[in-house]
């Protein structure tokens, strides 16, 4: 497998756990995805991901799977143990309902792509493409502490075994400890990544920060 990724990513990172949990390898094609010359908005990169994003997995049949959710179920489907999601139809629907809070909802929100368009558009300054990012980093985690919280039963956020939700939820929260969060004003996603920290698959594999 080849993995079109970069390491500043927190999609990216959802994958490299993901492979890391599986006891799978991908070969690593880095993609440079910040500033207008990025190879992630160029049309080298779009032949191969019309979307222009990472990551992206192409398979050892040389299909492309785009999406990190879709390539964790994948790589949860072609290498079924240890399991990503839970035996129930609900516990799976739960997971499934957080990591989309945090990709679709969050996430989305805060890609260079969108720093750019605001400053195209907007002409929004560093300070205020910022301000965006920390308003949606924080109503966003707010709304899954709250998820989390209503239905936790278990040392993770589904159940006690580390899955799809905290694959989502640990790069999420890494980046909003640095964009300046305190963890603690989420005590459920705070004790949850304490306990991802000391996790390998977890550590390891957190997104980088930018410089």
């Amino acid at each position: 497998m080849k993995l079109y990724q970069n390491e500043i990513s927190s999609a990216t990172s959802r994958v490299r756990i993901a492979l890391a949990l599986k006891g799978l390898t991908a070969e690593a094609l880095p993609v440079s995805i910040l500033g207008e010359d990025a190879e992630s908005r160029q049309a080298g990169y779009r032949s191969v991901n019309p979307q222009g994003l990472v990551p992206a997995l192409l398979t050892d049949s040389g299909q492309l799977i785009t999406q990190s959710l879709a390539i964790v179920e994948y790589l949860d489907e072609v290498q079924p143990e240890p399991p990503l999601l839970p035996d129930a139809a609900e516990g799976k629907a739960q997971a499934r309902s957080i990591a989309l809070a945090i990709a679709a909802e969050i996430h989305a929100l805060l890609p260079p792509r969108i720093g750019l368009h605001l400053k195209a558009v907007f002409q929004a300054d560093a300070d205020a493409v910022a301000a965006w990012s920390r308003h949606w980093v924080g109503e966003g985690m707010a709304a899954v502490e709250t998820m989390i919280a209503g239905r936790r039963n278990g040392a993770f956020a589904v159940g006690d075994r580390p899955g799809i939700a905290d694959i989502f939820l640990f790069p999420q929260a890494i980046s909003a400890r640095r964009m300046g969060f305190d963890l603690a004003r989420w005590p459920n996603i705070a004790e949850i990544v304490t306990k991802l920290e000391t996790i390998p698959a977890f550590q390891q594999n957190a997104p980088a920060p930018r410089k």
